[in-house]
């Protein structure tokens, strides 16, 4: 290898880090390594359909610098319209989790649409937990917020 080639890598190198760094999602989105959010599921096939589809990566849109997968173009097109009307409350972190001051992840199927907002728990049975009180559950999570948005789950399980 010679010394351009060389150069030429380590600048690719750099700029690809550099990427990474920058494009990186909030820590107030919960998004995978990838910085793919809601596990690549359609977040508003959840408003359209009733239900969770996988998206497709050849219709993504960026949010809060999280990546959004859509099943269509279309469904696409509307969240990029009002990314905040279809964005998953919380940053799609569980919403029962959230009423504990915590930031967990979450299964794209176990989820309910309150007040057109979609919001998502850990797994089926913290869902039926939450499902016992919903309106105490939000106005405790909506409190809770603000307060952990920018901290990471284990700064919030050191305190």
């Amino acid at each position: 290898m010679n010394f351009t080639t060389v150069l030429k890598a380590a600048a690719l190198g750099a700029t690809l880090a550099i990427s990474t760094f920058t494009f990186a999602a909030d820590i107030d989105v919960n998004a995978n390594a990838n910085d793919l959010a809601i596990q690549g599921y359609d977040t508003v096939s959840y408003f359209t359909d009733g239900a969770p589809v996988l998206g497709n990566a050849n219709f993504t849109a960026t949010y809060k610098n999280a990546i959004y997968q859509f099943a269509s173009e279309e469904h696409r097109d509307l969240f990029r319209e009002n990314p905040e009307k279809y964005a998953p409350q919380y940053g799609g972190y569980c919403a029962f989790g959230v009423t504990m001051d915590r930031k967990f992840d979450t299964d794209p199927t176990a989820f309910k649409i309150v007040d057109d907002k979609l919001y998502l728990n850990l797994n089926a049975q913290v869902q039926e937990r939450w499902l016992t009180n919903v309106p105490e559950f939000i106005s405790t999570a909506d409190g809770n917020w603000g307060d952990i948005k920018s901290k990471t789950d284990a700064e919030l399980e050191a305190e």
